[in-house]
């Protein structure tokens, strides 16, 4: 199975990742374009999504977390990994399951997975049947607009359907639903090593402030940001600040660390 990547940056720390349930690399557009200049940044799509092959069997949070863990084993020893919404559930179990392999977490607009809520996972189980009714430009439409806040430009709301529109398709969007659908990581949040920052819109609507709140709550070494005027897509919808955060947060962590090092 291949996993198509979008790469930009030659030096630095490796910065993979994550997109959301609707979306691809292309959601990280802003990042790969502005972060490249401090760190190294990969953004894939996830199997089955957009230009990566559909992968040879179902695919379950842990399969989709494993795969996370192939690319930065193939880029170098670790990496940091940004995940949005779906991405940042896939970043915090590959933290559990794969501690040495991440170095931090920027988990933005995200959850501790569907599975804390009967009727949430019931309607992201959902999902899967109604892209097969309607398509994926239908779904697109549908779904798109509400990832945005009110204040996102046309453009940006046309680009973030096209991205779903091209982005989705089956089996992959089933398995990446049903991933969500049977995720609570309320109860490992706290086996979570890797310092982590937790980024909201706060007029996202999606999974909304309330839940980065309670991954905030749950992790041990972590810093909570809002960002104003920002929808469930904040890392597109404000850029400038979503990436400030990022530098800030990366260069806390990386002096840190130098330092452990030099009082080692």
């Amino acid at each position: 199975m291949t996993v198509h990547l979008e790469t930009a940056g030659e030096a630095g720390p490796l910065l993979l990742c994550l997109h959301g349930i609707g979306s691809s690399s292309a959601a990280f557009a802003p990042q790969l374009a502005e972060l490249s200049a401090h760190v190294r940044v990969i953004a894939w799509d996830a199997p089955g999504y957009g230009r990566s092959d559909d992968p040879d069997g179902p695919l379950d949070l842990d399969g989709f977390a494993d795969a996370a863990a192939d690319v930065i084993r193939s880029h170098g020893a670790s990496a940091h990994v940004l995940g949005v919404s779906w991405g940042g559930v896939i970043a915090l179990r590959l933290a559990t399951r794969h501690p040495d392999l991440v170095d931090s977490l920027i988990v933005a607009d995200s959850s501790a997975g569907s599975g804390t809520d009967e009727a949430k996972a019931a309607g992201m189980r959902a999902r899967a049947a109604e892209l097969a009714e309607v398509g994926a430009r239908a779904f697109a439409e549908k779904r798109g607009p509400r990832l945005v806040s009110d204040l996102a430009p046309a453009a940006l709301v046309e680009r973030v359907v096209a991205t779903m529109a091209g982005s989705v398709r089956l089996p992959g969007y089933g398995y990446a639903a049903e991933s969500m659908a049977g995720a609570d990581l309320r109860p490992e949040l706290s086996a979570v090593a890797a310092p982590t920052l937790v980024v909201c819109g706060d007029r996202d609507t999606v999974t909304g402030v309330e839940a980065s709140q309670v991954l905030a709550g749950g992790l041990h070494k972590t810093a909570y940001v809002i960002v104003k005027d920002a929808g469930h897509l904040a890392n597109q919808e404000q850029p400038g600040r979503f990436n400030a955060w990022v530098l800030s947060h990366l260069h806390i962590v990386t002096n840190s660390r130098t330092q452990r090092a030099r009082k080692g």
